[in-house]
């Protein structure tokens, strides 16, 4: 049926709405930090949240290959039962060690979270890659941005406290949970369930496209092993090997994993520098910021999407990235330095926004040199590099071992300066290449 896969990708958009439909977590450490928790501050900063990260790390690649040998759906309705048990303990747990536990779970929920996104690959044709890719990330986006103007109208006209958001949160996931049964089965994954050969023709539209960057031979290394119906190992090493054997991926890959590991590290802790401001509003405006950067951020995502499709050369791109990410520490700064909270959530919805761009870039760059059927892997690697970095950062600056001993400010001033060195050194690179590479011609 031609319609099918619009019935697939609706049926799991939703499931991905009702998922991020979360509005206790623009306030998340607003009600950690409330009367509900005998917790500190400075204890949900260093002992509380690098949990989660610890977690997700540990749990990521395992979770990528359970997920492939289940064929998805079952890790999609293990998301929503971790979801309905994180907010759960949250509304019956009052202790560090309770909050310790709920963020071992979250890091689980966190790392599920790529279930939901290779799902419709195994089940859609490969033309309509692009359109449900677009689908299931706008309803994410979507869901997220419902939840933050939800939230910010719940606390805004005093209908409920920070606390009861987190029961709205738990129905999300409960419904998200019951919607999993329209979800169809798969019947076959990338690589412990691949579709058997079927002897004759190549259909042209089934035919894989040879990436750049990637040689004649390499591209037949992974047409064979397909063709072979070869051991999941195998498959799963001819991806890695000639993804990262090709330049274009390792340096988009590195743009990839820098930039997202300082974007998980600004967002799960934007909340508690905010606390720390001495003029904090009556009205605590998380939700709307939220709100703000999500919209922000589609925009510049579509804004990417429109300018790389085949408008800016490789070059231009890396220069772009290289300058935005400067840009975004110059956000971060503005975030954690003025002392105005206002300035400070402008700062952070501009940062998010930036953000938005370069991930999109990156991703789009990476897309062009990879295997086809090799995405979720590469990605879910370069995520799993991302979390090693904020794991680094979060034992340096964050952890009660570090011997920095920084405040919630300190901690930010050295995020910027972690986008505005990268992003510094990257563009020096790029100009030094551009004129050796002129020198040469001329």
């Amino acid at each position: 049926m031609e319609h099918s896969w619009l019935r697939i990708s609706g049926v799991l958009c939703v499931f991905g709405f009702l998922r991020e439909l979360r509005p206790s977590e623009p306030y998340h450490s607003e009600i950690l930090l409330g009367e509900w928790y005998n917790v500190t501050q400075d204890q949900v900063n260093r002992s509380v949240y690098p949990i989660g990260t610890y977690s997700y790390l540990a749990l990521l690649i395992v979770v990528f290959l359970v997920t492939d040998y289940l064929r998805y759906k079952p890790m999609i309705i293990a998301n929503a039962l971790t979801g309905i048990i994180i907010w759960t303990m949250l509304l019956t747990t009052s202790t560090l060690f309770g909050l310790q536990i709920s963020e071992v779970f979250y890091g689980f929920y966190q790392a599920t979270e790529v279930a939901y996104y290779s799902y419709i690959y195994a089940k859609v044709d490969k033309k309509y890659y692009p359109r449900v890719t677009s689908h299931t990330r706008a309803a994410m986006f979507v869901g997220k941005l419902v939840a933050g103007l939800i939230a910010q109208l719940l606390i805004g006209f005093d209908w409920m406290n920070y606390q009861q958001l987190m029961y709205i949160s738990v129905g999300s996931q409960v419904f998200a949970l019951l919607w999993t049964v329209l979800l169809p089965k798969v019947e076959q994954s990338l690589y412990f369930h691949q579709q058997v050969a079927v002897s004759g023709p190549v259909d042209k539209d089934d035919a894989s496209e040879q990436p750049q960057g990637v040689s004649n031979e390499q591209f037949n290394e992974i047409s064979v092993a397909k063709k072979d119906h070869a051991k999941p190992l195998q498959l799963l090493w001819a991806h890695f090997h000639i993804a990262y054997t090709n330049g274009m991926v390792l340096q988009w890959s590195l743009w990839y994993a820098v930039s997202l590991a300082g974007n998980l590290q600004v967002a799960t802790y934007i909340q508690v520098l905010w606390k720390s401001f001495e003029n904090e509003p009556k009205i605590v405006w998380n939700g709307g910021v939220d709100a703000a950067l999500t919209a922000l951020a589609a925009l510049f995502s579509l804004m990417a999407g429109y300018l790389h499709a085949g408008r800016l050369k490789t070059r231009a791109s890396l220069l772009s990235v290289a300058v935005l990410a400067i840009l975004e520490g110059g956000c971060i700064l503005l975030a954690s330095w003025t002392s105005n909270i206002y300035l400070s959530y402008l700062g952070y919805v501009l940062f998010g926004g930036v953000f938005g761009f370069i991930i999109t870039v990156a991703s789009a760059e990476l897309a062009k040199s990879l295997v086809e059927d090799s995405f979720a892997l590469i990605f879910g690697i370069n995520t799993l590099i991302a979390l090693l970095l904020q794991t680094i950062l979060t034992l340096i600056v964050v952890s009660e071992s570090a011997n920095l001993q920084l405040n919630t400010f300190e901690q930010f001033t050295v995020y910027a300066f972690y986008f505005i060195v990268i992003g510094t050194i990257y563009f020096i690179v790029i100009v030094v290449q551009y004129l050796i590479t002129c020198s040469k011609n001329t």
